[in-house]
């Protein structure tokens, strides 16, 4: 039976999801003060729970005040105050919409400027050439330092289902801490938790049980991966594969391929090696080969604007169809193209020879929307790059010195 993006989805845990349109996260860096949800997030989730798709996954919450992506990033721990979470899962979950939790660790992805904690399995530093003296060589991590990881993991998986969040999603791709143990570029260890792939992914098998063992059955657990990390060497489709197939034996309920990592922004449509992405849907060519021996539905991600494309990926055997930055353009996608299937959403094309500086201003830009609409404002489609750019990093450089502030980071 062929079906189309406005079918429900019915997950291995009984979950029925009300179309094939997930929101992907994004970063939104939206956090009100001490990292919590506030109204303009709020705001923001109640906008898209109108629009009509029919499942949305917030942006990264962190496991550990430590270690975060940026200065404006939600956390979600033992002692944090759950109040502020249940506005935030009430605000997404209306007109039926399920809304899950992605759960994230940054591992070494961590700006030098924040401080804090930077951990990964080896100590091998970011390469991003001119840009490189942004992060901070990592240190590798102990084994005290891993059963800690994988304990926050688990807690704050187990609270956002106690705010009414109706899933998590474990984030395991795009160059994070997961995804660097799962690469044989940035995991050298010898123990254990390096080696060979059943041990590099030792790492997210246990987080994943832990998970599964603590939360109720009709809460979805899902994992987002890289389909590839798109950087020789690093891990690849095969690798992808295997792992989705041991994700099946613990009960995954979906599994979300994108790729890439900061030093290969792929989900941003660039490789570091080389590789031609399709030019909407990026991932689709890994995704439909893996999802022929899925044990569990497949979404994927990667630059789709319009309904022809996202019905594309469901004719090719994915499950469902992941859009991020269109929604940030126009946050009611789902229901437009019920009356205008024609309609196709904007995405900035910045032409800059800079990779590093392209992914940081169509970043900027995107994230200029999510905040616009977190203020009751439509998005805007004419925003520049330059200014867009300028003004996220003196917002950050803010909100840096904030963080520093009330963490006392030596």
């Amino acid at each position: 039976m062929n079906h189309t993006v406005f079918n429900p989805l019915t997950l291995p845990n009984g979950t029925i999801l009300p179309n094939r349109l997930a929101k992907a996260a994004m970063e939104e860096n939206m956090a009100a003060t001490a990292h919590l949800p506030g109204e303009h997030i709020c705001q923001l989730y109640h906008t898209w729970a109108a629009g009509g798709t029919g499942l949305l996954i917030t942006g990264n919450v962190m496991v550990d005040h430590r270690a975060m992506t940026g200065p404006g990033g939600i956390v979600l721990e033992e002692n944090t105050p759950i109040a502020p979470f249940k506005a935030w899962a009430k605000a997404g979950t209306q007109n039926g919409t399920k809304m899950w939790m992605q759960i994230n660790h940054p591992g070494r992805q961590v700006y030098a400027a924040m401080g804090g904690q930077v951990l990964s399995p080896s100590d091998i530093a970011l390469d991003m050439g001119k840009h490189s003296q942004l992060f901070a060589t990592p240190s590798p991590m102990t084994e005290a330092e891993i059963r800690e990881l994988i304990q926050r993991f688990v807690c704050t998986a187990t609270r956002a289902v106690e705010a009414g969040f109706n899933g998590i999603q474990i984030h395991a791709a795009h160059g994070y801490l997961i995804s660097q143990f799962l690469s044989p570029l940035t995991n050298k260890r010898t123990d254990q938790w390096g080696g060979s792939l059943d041990n590099r992914a030792r790492l997210l098998y246990q987080i994943v049980d832990a998970i599964k063992q603590r939360l109720p059955k009709h809460i979805a657990v899902a994992v987002k991966l890289n389909s590839a990390d798109f950087q020789r060497g690093g891990f690849d489709a095969n690798d992808a594969l295997v792992v989705v197939k041991a994700l099946g034996h613990l009960n995954v309920d979906l599994v979300e391929l994108s790729g890439g990592s900061y030093e290969s922004p792929a989900m941003q449509g660039n490789t570091a090696d080389g590789r031609t992405l399709e030019r909407e849907a990026y991932f689709l060519k890994f995704a439909k080969e893996i999802a022929k021996q899925a044990p569990m539905p497949i979404m994927t991600t990667g630059g789709i604007m319009r309904l022809p494309v996202a019905q594309k990926v469901l004719d090719e055997g994915v499950d469902m169809v992941g859009i991020g930055r269109a929604l940030a353009f126009s946050p009611d996608l789902p229901n437009r193209w019920k009356t205008s299937p024609d309609f196709s959403a904007f995405l900035p094309n910045i032409k800059w020879k800079d990779k590093t500086l392209v992914a940081l201003a169509s970043l900027a830009i995107t994230k200029r929307q999510l905040q616009r609409m977190g203020k009751g404002k439509a998005p805007k489609s004419n925003s520049s790059p330059v200014i867009s750019l300028i003004a996220d990093r003196m917002r950050l450089k803010k909100l840096t010195k904030i963080y520093r502030t009330r963490y006392a980071h030596k």
